[in-house]
């Protein structure tokens, strides 16, 4: 019987967590799932406001330290070294969030070769997307 109850506390648990977790990408994820998370008007496209909520609460939830900014041990390879420079404008080897979302912002732009302020799942699976996803994962 009491394994029967851990079960179902255990089973209860996994629920509840999946629920009030913020999106995230624990693997690769294709452009359409990607979608699906994002897209919060529900029109099959993303757009950088919705990109950039993600990014903020992936910026929250990288941001272990509680300095206000992320490192490249908090960053876990979201962003190469050069990346990191290109993206950091003060030169402090960390990122703040103004300077990654401006990062996720610039992603969102190589992203979006026709220009219509939107991303849709084939845009997503370009590589300039995919480094887009790889950012706010």
């Amino acid at each position: 019987m009491s394994l029967r109850v851990s079960s179902a506390f255990a089973a209860l648990t996994l629920v509840l967590s999946s629920v009030a977790a913020p999106v995230a990408f624990a693997k690769p994820t294709s452009g359409a799932a990607a979608v699906k998370m994002i897209d919060t008007d529900n029109d099959a496209t993303v757009d950088l406001k919705e990109v950039q909520a993600v990014a903020s609460a992936t910026f929250d939830r990288l941001e272990k330290d509680a300095d206000g900014t992320l490192d490249a041990k908090e960053l876990k390879g979201r962003l190469s070294k050069a990346g990191v420079r290109q993206a950091d404008p003060d030169s402090d080897g960390t990122l703040d969030k103004k300077e990654y979302l401006a990062a996720v912002a610039e992603r969102f732009q190589a992203a979006d070769p026709d220009n219509d302020g939107t991303l849709d799942a084939k845009e997503l699976n370009s590589k300039a997307g995919k480094a887009l996803l790889a950012l706010i994962k």
